[in-house]
């Protein structure tokens, strides 16, 4: 049974594991606090589910989530999460994390830079652009569930949506892969970290972050980003 740590308990790490719950994985979550504060979450979430502090988390994690914005300043649990893969949602959003010169001049990517951040770790871009709230306007009842929820779909359907993974290692994008499917995905692959540019705010592909859209619109919205001064 793979475990997921989840490092950030706000709106993205706690969604994210009441879906991971929901298809058999084991969860270990954290927050910037202490355990006792999840508890209400963790007897939720049920016997798959428990809190520790982050460093605990980490090292009981065979796959971590960050579900929080990079920082440089971050403080994060290097040793622990050595040689694991790290499962970064963040997007950059300038008007939030402020202006990052290497991002803002195409050099690098922000998933460039979390894989510097932890350069024994093996980062992959995913969940990036699939809304962990309720949708903003409210159309029919199973809108107030997160679009991680309301939009999944066994496998084989025609309506299935499908997701981004982008990373530097292609196990980690394998893991995803069958991540994503076991939450009710397909999974598009946008790999190294360096094109991950292309599934981030403002591209074609980020127009249907709300509703999603199929595999097919999927790989042809990628297709048709550019770069800006490009």
């Amino acid at each position: 049974m793979t475990t997921i740590g989840i490092l950030g308990a706000g709106q993205a790490g706690s969604t994210l594991a009441r879906a991971s719950v929901a298809a058999g994985y084991t969860v270990v979550i954290a927050n910037s606090r202490n355990p006792e504060t999840l508890t209400g979450l963790v007897r939720e979430l049920g016997p798959l589910a428990s809190a520790a502090y982050a460093t605990d988390a980490a090292a009981a994690a065979d796959v971590a989530f960050l579900g929080f914005p990079y920082s440089p300043d971050d403080l994060l649990p290097a040793e622990e999460l050595a040689g694991k893969i790290i499962i970064d949602n963040n997007n950059y959003m300038v008007w939030r994390d402020g202006h990052f010169p290497d991002v803002d001049s195409s050099l690098k990517t922000v998933h460039e830079l979390r894989q510097e951040q932890l350069p024994a770790s093996k980062i992959v871009k995913a969940f990036t652009h699939v809304q962990f709230h309720a949708r903003a306007q409210i159309r029919v009842p199973s809108d107030t569930q997160p679009a991680l929820i309301r939009l999944a779909r066994p496998a084989g359907a025609a309506d299935r949506k499908a997701l981004v993974v982008s990373s530097d290692y292609p196990e980690a994008v394998e893991f995803v892969t069958d991540f994503y499917n076991d939450l009710g995905f397909d999974a598009v692959e946008n790999s190294p970290l360096k094109e991950s540019w292309r599934s981030a705010p403002g591209t074609p592909m980020w127009r249907h972050h709300v509703d999603g859209q199929s595999r097919e619109e999927l790989v042809r919205n990628l297709q048709l980003a550019r770069r800006l001064g490009r």
